[in-house]
């Protein structure tokens, strides 16, 4: 399978479900790919300049926050990371599609984890027990 940033999706569990970046044009689960997006768009190099910033900027946000920082960001799909977050009304909401591929990290601490989900318009952090349970919505921002 050629793909577009040069993951190496051998070993993916998500391989039969994605379809391929390059098989479909960048949009491997029918959504976008931040990846393939700015990629196709910029170059490889300006990719990688975008994923270094963001990730300056998330650790200086985790760090305002006393949350660890994140080493790395990495391509994940929406369905694997779109937690549903309980809001004061009682209702729970999903802030991401399912079908895109975001940056993000799992960033796991003595009691929690925080995970970082973040693309061209947005950075979340999140805290949550182990297999996603009872997540906490820390902050959306707009970027």
């Amino acid at each position: 399978m050629d793909t577009i940033c040069g993951a190496k999706c051998e070993g993916c569990n998500f391989r039969n479900a994605c379809h391929g970046c390059s098989e479909t044009c960048g949009r491997p689960f029918g959504g976008t790919c931040i990846a393939a997006e700015i990629i196709k768009a910029c170059g490889k190099e300006k990719y990688a300049d975008f994923k270094r910033n963001l990730l300056n900027e998330i650790n200086a946000f985790l760090q305002a926050n006393d949350i660890p920082p994140a080493d790395a960001l990495h391509e994940l799909p929406g369905f694997f990371v779109n937690l549903p977050y309980p809001l004061p009304s009682g209702e729970t909401v999903k802030f991401l599609d399912d079908k895109n591929v975001y940056l993000g990290t799992q960033i796991e601490a003595s009691d929690a984890c925080y995970g970082v989900i973040a693309d061209q318009r947005f950075i979340l952090v999140c805290r949550y027990k182990a297999n996603g349970a009872e997540p906490q919505l820390i902050a959306y921002k707009k970027r």
